[in-house]
């Protein structure tokens, strides 16, 4: 697959089924994750791969209702985190949160060309799923990523708007509306 092919494929779909996420595929995510840029090449960013299903259920009744619909069916989960000190901090720019971001999206693009999804949330209770993966106090537990394959058939338990977002791609905003030439205008 082409770089263009995997840009357009990557979706954050919630109809998923479960597939065998074996300890080279979660070496081969990781190693896409550490070829980001970072500031003076700090590399901030850590992730926990849980793959093991007693703790990813524990994971997923962390989450609200709404995310417990669907994310009972991942086959892993990835918990995002990093330390505002472990980067550069210049002036009132940290950039711990910018360099984990350029690293988690190498993640999802290398899960999207091995054909797997991987969908952020931010639905779900920072503390108790910091405790579950034993993330320190110190880190900051960004975001998490609900991996799986993607089903053949949308899930029913779908509310009718993420039904319709599973079919066909949610608009993007146009190019003018977030891309300014020399200065920015409203």
């Amino acid at each position: 697959m082409n770089f263009k092919d995997t840009l357009n494929k990557r979706r954050a779909v919630r109809s998923l089924e479960k597939v065998e996420i074996s300890d080279q595929d979660v070496e081969k995510l990781a190693r896409a994750a550490s070829l980001a840029p970072s500031c003076f090449n700090n590399q901030p960013w850590n992730y926990v791969f849980v793959r093991d299903q007693d703790t990813v259920d524990e994971i997923v009744s962390a989450m609200p209702a709404g995310n417990q619909k669907w994310t009972k069916n991942a086959s892993m989960i990835v918990g995002v985190f990093a330390k505002k000190d472990d980067d550069c901090v210049l002036g009132d720019r940290e950039y711990y949160l910018f360099d984990t971001g350029l690293a988690t999206q190498n993640l999802l693009l290398q899960a999207t060309e091995m054909d797997l999804i991987a969908h952020p949330i931010a639905g779900y209770n920072k503390k108790k799923t910091s405790q579950i993966m034993n993330i320190p106090d110190d880190y900051n537990l960004i975001t998490l990523l609900v991996v799986g394959k993607r089903a053949a058939e949308v899930a029913p338990q779908l509310s009718d708007d993420q039904k319709k977002s599973e079919k066909n791609r949610p608009p993007r905003k146009d190019i003018d509306e977030f891309a300014f030439f020399e200065k920015f205008s409203e």
